[in-house]
Formats: structure tokens, sequence, C-alpha cells
């Protein structure tokens, strides 16, 4: 074994997990750096990103309030980012047609180009940051966060 190895080994689990939120910690952000470098071309904020992502996943078109639900933030925030994305003709509001009162916000192809290159874009980092594991050590990972993916309430910050 290792040094460090064995240094974890002989840890506490109150070490232990702190090692492990560090180390999660540190190669999110590693993520989220390569990922703004290579969003940075498509002129698109990580903000402006993660709206159209989530809209790219609604099987019809939200109304800003659902928007601001599920991104978690006010509806004022998701305000101002459909504006941005508006301008750049990626995303547009469209009437309900069920209620002319209600305005839904529908991504057009432009945005859905940006969504493809957003996901190449994210895999291209995280291809770069795991590029020290082999396809093994990958699918073993992949195998041990798995159970922590579900959500199980109230500390979320996505």
């Amino acid at each position: 074994m290792e040094p460090r190895t064995t240094a974890l080994a002989v840890a506490g689990p109150d070490e232990l997990t702190g090692r492990l939120a560090d180390q999660l910690l540190g190669l999110s952000r590693r993520l989220h750096r390569a990922q703004r470098l290579l969003m940075e071309p498509l002129g698109v904020t990580p903000a402006q990103a993660r709206l159209l992502r989530t809209l790219a996943h609604c099987q019809e078109p939200p109304r800003m309030a659902d928007l601001a639900q599920r991104l978690d933030v006010v509806p004022r925030a998701v305000t101002t980012l459909v504006d941005a994305l508006e301008e750049r003709e990626l995303l547009r509001r469209t009437p309900d047609p069920r209620n002319r009162r209600v305005i839904r916000i529908e991504l057009l192809e432009a945005g859905a180009a940006t969504v493809r290159e957003l996901r190449r874009a994210r895999r291209t980092a995280a291809a770069e940051l795991l590029e020290p594991l082999d396809e093994e050590q990958r699918a073993a990972l992949t195998a041990l966060l798995a159970p922590l993916e579900e959500e199980s309430g109230p500390p979320s910050s996505s």
C-alpha cells in the first residue's frame, strides 16, 4: 500500500469523510473551470448554460415561474437570463395556447445546437479530468458514485 493510502486506511471516519469531501469539491471546481474555458467561445455564461440545459429537458415549453423553481432561483434571475438568451435568438417567449395570459419559454434550434455544444464541452472537460483513470477505474468510480446521485433532502445547492 502507498503511504497516502495507508494513512487513509488508519484515519477515522471523520478524517476520511473530510478528505473525500475535499476531493469531491476540488474535482468539481476543476471540472467547472475547464468547462467554463471550453464554453467561453460559445458566449454563454454558466448560468445561461444551466437554463438552456434545463429548458432542453422540459417536455413542453415551461413558464418562467417553472424555470425559476427548477433552477432554484428567484423569478427575476430567470427574466434576466431569458432576456439575454432571447436577444441571442437561442429561445423565445411564446403565448400559452390554452391561456393567452401565460408566457412560455421555447428553445429555438440555435438554442438546441448550443445545448449540444455545451454537452460536448462538458464531456471534453470531464475526459480531461478523468484521463488518468482507465476504463475499468472509470466504471468503478461511476458505480461508487451512483447511490449518491439521488437527492435525499434539504442540503441542496446545484
